[in-house]
Order: structure tokens, then C-alpha cells, then sequence
């Protein structure tokens, strides 16, 4: 699931797409995918890539949360949580220095 989110934010051109195992951390999930997008209308574009996506593989998004104003969106596949962000709200909220204690993967190929 985390293989073909991080592909669908990467066809799409999302940024700095970073994946967290949060599996030893937290019961919430077992990973966060992170990724930035430069505008509104990007942004959009990759939330309906990866829901599309983890669809046509036959996984559902159990809660989905922003709207087509949003500047950061999560969808949560329950094991997998995908939040994709505008530049600006990822260094405010800055996700990956509140869940320091998971670890970031380099690449998908460590799953």
C-alpha cells in the first residue's frame, strides 16, 4: 500500500515525499507517507492520484479529511496514513520532528 501511494505522489511530482514507520511508535498506523505540493491545485492532484490508485488495488480510504480549500489533506487507510501538504503548512506543522521517534525510511524498498 505504501509502494503504490509513494508511486501515485511521485507521478504526480509531489515533493520531499517521506515515508515514516510508525509502527513501534504509535497504534494509530504502522506509516505515514508525506509528501508537499506547490500550489492548491497540486495538492488536489495528489490526494485524487493516490486515492485512485490504492483504489484500483482494492483498498479503500476509510477517512479522508480537508476540502477543495485545504492546504493539507490525510487520508487514512488505516494502516497507512497519507498526508499531503501545501510547502508552507508542512514546515509549520512539521510531522516529521513530532514523530522523530519512527523511522524514516529512505526508500519504499525498505518495507
Amino acid at each position: 500500500m505504501v509502494k503504490i501511494a509513494v508511486a501515485a505522489l511521485e507521478e504526480k511530482k509531489g515533493e520531499d515525499i517521506k515515508v515514516i514507520d510508525i509502527n513501534g511508535v504509535s497504534v494509530i498506523a504502522d506509516y505515514f507517507v508525506i509528501a508537499s505540493a506547490t500550489n492548491i491545485s497540486q495538492l488536489h492532484a495528489l490526494v485524487d492520484s493516490v486515492e485512485e490508485k490504492l483504489f484500483k488495488a482494492g483498498y479503500e480510504c476509510k477517512q479522508k479529511e480537508g476540502n477543495l480549500t485545504s492546504t493539507w489533506m490525510l487520508m487514512d487507510y488505516n494502516d497507512v496514513i497519507v498526508h499531503v501538504f501545501s510547502q508552507e503548512d508542512r514546515l509549520f506543522y512539521d510531522l516529521e520532528r513530532i514523530w522523530r521517534d519512527g523511522k524514516v525510511l529512505e526508500s519504499t524498498d525498505e518495507l
